[in-house]
Protein backbone atom coordinates (compact mmCIF):
# COMPACT_ATOMS: atom_id res chain seq x y z
CA UNK A 1 0.00 0.00 0.00
CA UNK A 2 1.76 3.14 -0.85
CA UNK A 3 0.68 6.15 1.60
CA UNK A 4 -0.20 9.92 0.36
CA UNK A 5 -2.55 11.97 0.77
CA UNK A 6 -5.21 10.25 -1.04
CA UNK A 7 -4.92 7.26 0.90
CA UNK A 8 -4.63 9.13 4.12
CA UNK A 9 -8.15 8.78 5.79
CA UNK A 10 -10.17 11.90 6.79
CA UNK A 11 -12.40 13.45 9.05
CA UNK A 12 -15.19 12.60 9.54
CA UNK A 13 -14.37 9.01 8.94
CA UNK A 14 -15.69 6.63 11.58
CA UNK A 15 -12.32 4.98 11.86
CA UNK A 16 -10.91 8.29 13.05
CA UNK A 17 -12.88 8.22 15.93
CA UNK A 18 -12.63 4.03 16.88
CA UNK A 19 -10.90 2.97 20.25
CA UNK A 20 -8.41 0.67 18.23
CA UNK A 21 -7.41 -2.78 19.80
CA UNK A 22 -3.82 -3.70 20.92
CA UNK A 23 -2.04 -5.62 18.51
CA UNK A 24 -0.31 -9.05 19.14
CA UNK A 25 2.84 -9.41 19.68
CA UNK A 26 5.42 -10.70 18.45
CA UNK A 27 3.92 -8.41 15.07
CA UNK A 28 3.13 -10.33 12.59
CA UNK A 29 4.78 -9.44 8.70
CA UNK A 30 1.60 -7.63 7.93
CA UNK A 31 1.49 -5.52 10.75
CA UNK A 32 5.08 -4.88 10.69
CA UNK A 33 4.96 -4.20 7.41
CA UNK A 34 2.41 -1.73 7.40
CA UNK A 35 4.41 0.03 10.28
CA UNK A 36 7.45 0.31 8.38
CA UNK A 37 5.24 1.61 5.53
CA UNK A 38 4.43 4.40 7.86
CA UNK A 39 7.20 4.81 9.57
CA UNK A 40 8.89 5.10 5.64
CA UNK A 41 6.01 7.79 4.82
CA UNK A 42 7.03 10.06 7.82
CA UNK A 43 10.21 10.09 6.95
CA UNK A 44 9.80 10.51 3.49
CA UNK A 45 7.66 13.91 4.15
CA UNK A 46 11.03 15.41 5.48
CA UNK A 47 11.39 16.24 1.77
CA UNK A 48 9.90 18.50 -0.41
CA UNK A 49 10.46 16.84 -3.74
CA UNK A 50 8.81 13.85 -2.52
CA UNK A 51 6.04 15.68 -1.19
CA UNK A 52 5.49 17.17 -4.73
CA UNK A 53 6.03 14.04 -6.14
CA UNK A 54 3.80 11.41 -4.08
CA UNK A 55 0.79 14.51 -3.42
CA UNK A 56 1.19 14.60 0.31
CA UNK A 57 1.84 17.14 3.07
CA UNK A 58 5.14 17.04 5.34
CA UNK A 59 4.34 14.90 8.63
CA UNK A 60 5.90 14.32 11.79
CA UNK A 61 3.71 11.50 13.14
CA UNK A 62 1.34 9.12 11.49
CA UNK A 63 -0.93 6.41 13.25
CA UNK A 64 -2.65 3.14 11.83
CA UNK A 65 -6.20 4.85 11.91
CA UNK A 66 -5.31 7.39 9.37
CA UNK A 67 -4.35 4.50 6.95
CA UNK A 68 -7.70 2.84 7.32
CA UNK A 69 -6.09 0.22 9.95
CA UNK A 70 -7.65 -0.14 13.66
CA UNK A 71 -4.69 -0.93 15.25
CA UNK A 72 -2.52 0.19 18.11
CA UNK A 73 0.22 1.41 15.88
CA UNK A 74 1.99 4.83 15.53
CA UNK A 75 5.30 6.39 13.65
CA UNK A 76 7.05 9.19 14.24
CA UNK A 77 9.94 10.71 12.99
CA UNK A 78 10.49 14.46 13.80
CA UNK A 79 14.18 16.30 12.80
CA UNK A 80 15.49 18.12 15.36
CA UNK A 81 18.78 20.46 14.11
CA UNK A 82 21.02 17.32 13.50
CA UNK A 83 18.87 14.99 16.23
CA UNK A 84 16.61 12.62 14.49
CA UNK A 85 14.00 11.40 17.03
CA UNK A 86 11.59 8.18 15.29
CA UNK A 87 9.89 5.31 17.30
CA UNK A 88 8.03 2.40 15.56
CA UNK A 89 5.27 1.80 18.08
CA UNK A 90 3.02 -0.95 18.95
CA UNK A 91 0.55 -0.47 21.77
CA UNK A 92 1.92 2.69 23.74
CA UNK A 93 0.39 3.84 26.59
CA UNK A 94 1.14 7.13 28.88
CA UNK A 95 2.20 5.28 31.80
CA UNK A 96 3.14 8.90 33.73
CA UNK A 97 3.20 12.64 32.81
CA UNK A 98 4.18 16.01 34.22
CA UNK A 99 1.24 18.10 35.50
CA UNK A 100 2.86 21.21 33.67
CA UNK A 101 1.31 21.78 30.41
CA UNK A 102 2.72 23.14 27.23
CA UNK A 103 1.37 23.88 23.28
CA UNK A 104 2.61 24.74 19.93
CA UNK A 105 2.24 28.94 19.43
CA UNK A 106 0.59 28.43 16.49
CA UNK A 107 -2.04 25.53 17.35
CA UNK A 108 -1.04 21.81 16.23
CA UNK A 109 -2.87 20.09 12.29
CA UNK A 110 -3.25 16.61 11.10
CA UNK A 111 -2.86 14.73 8.22
CA UNK A 112 -6.35 14.02 8.37
CA UNK A 113 -7.76 17.20 9.11
CA UNK A 114 -8.58 19.37 6.07
CA UNK A 115 -9.29 22.18 6.59
CA UNK A 116 -6.87 22.93 10.00
CA UNK A 117 -8.91 23.68 12.89
CA UNK A 118 -7.04 26.65 14.61
CA UNK A 119 -6.77 26.95 18.33
CA UNK A 120 -4.29 26.31 21.20
CA UNK A 121 -4.24 22.31 21.99
CA UNK A 122 -3.11 21.99 25.63
CA UNK A 123 -0.65 18.52 25.90
CA UNK A 124 1.73 17.47 29.25
CA UNK A 125 5.31 19.54 28.86
CA UNK A 126 6.21 15.36 29.69
CA UNK A 127 4.88 12.18 28.94
CA UNK A 128 6.49 8.56 29.78
CA UNK A 129 5.12 6.35 27.04
CA UNK A 130 6.01 2.54 27.59
CA UNK A 131 5.16 0.37 24.07
CA UNK A 132 7.06 -2.31 21.77
CA UNK A 133 9.50 -0.34 19.68
CA UNK A 134 10.17 -2.25 16.16
CA UNK A 135 13.01 0.04 15.68
CA UNK A 136 15.23 -1.32 18.01
CA UNK A 137 12.62 -4.43 18.77
CA UNK A 138 12.33 -4.41 22.33
CA UNK A 139 9.80 -3.09 25.30
CA UNK A 140 10.71 0.16 26.35
CA UNK A 141 9.85 3.17 28.35
CA UNK A 142 10.10 6.24 26.40
CA UNK A 143 10.37 9.90 28.03
CA UNK A 144 9.69 12.99 26.41
CA UNK A 145 9.36 16.72 26.60
CA UNK A 146 8.28 19.50 24.49
CA UNK A 147 8.13 18.92 20.61
CA UNK A 148 8.65 14.80 20.68
CA UNK A 149 5.89 15.02 23.84
CA UNK A 150 3.30 17.00 21.71
CA UNK A 151 3.78 14.44 18.79
CA UNK A 152 3.38 11.77 20.98
CA UNK A 153 0.54 12.60 22.52
CA UNK A 154 -1.21 13.93 18.98
CA UNK A 155 -0.23 10.14 17.66
CA UNK A 156 -1.56 8.04 21.00
CA UNK A 157 -4.71 10.13 20.63
CA UNK A 158 -5.15 8.62 17.53
CA UNK A 159 -5.39 5.28 18.63
CA UNK A 160 -8.36 6.26 20.79
CA UNK A 161 -10.29 7.90 18.36
CA UNK A 162 -9.43 11.39 19.85
CA UNK A 163 -8.48 14.34 17.29
CA UNK A 164 -6.54 17.37 18.17
CA UNK A 165 -9.14 19.60 17.98
CA UNK A 166 -11.20 17.77 20.96
CA UNK A 167 -8.69 19.54 23.09
CA UNK A 168 -9.03 23.09 21.73
CA UNK A 169 -11.67 25.79 24.01
CA UNK A 170 -15.00 25.57 22.02
CA UNK A 171 -15.59 29.17 23.85
CA UNK A 172 -11.91 30.60 23.35
CA UNK A 173 -9.43 28.79 20.92
CA UNK A 174 -6.71 30.89 21.52
CA UNK A 175 -7.07 31.71 25.12
CA UNK A 176 -3.56 31.27 26.42
CA UNK A 177 -2.86 28.63 29.67
CA UNK A 178 -1.14 29.63 32.21
CA UNK A 179 2.66 28.71 33.38
CA UNK A 180 2.24 26.59 29.88
CA UNK A 181 5.24 26.08 27.74
CA UNK A 182 4.67 27.97 24.81
CA UNK A 183 6.37 25.92 21.87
Amino acid sequence: MEINDNTIVKDPSEILRTRTPEVELPLNDEDREHLQQMLEYVRNTHDEQYCTDHQCRASVGIAAPQIGLAKKMLAISIEDGEDLVEFALVNPKIISNSTRLCYLENGESCLSVVPDVEGIVPRYFKVTVRAYNMITDRMEDIRLKGYPSIVMQHEIDHLYGKLYYDHINADDPWQEIPDAVVI
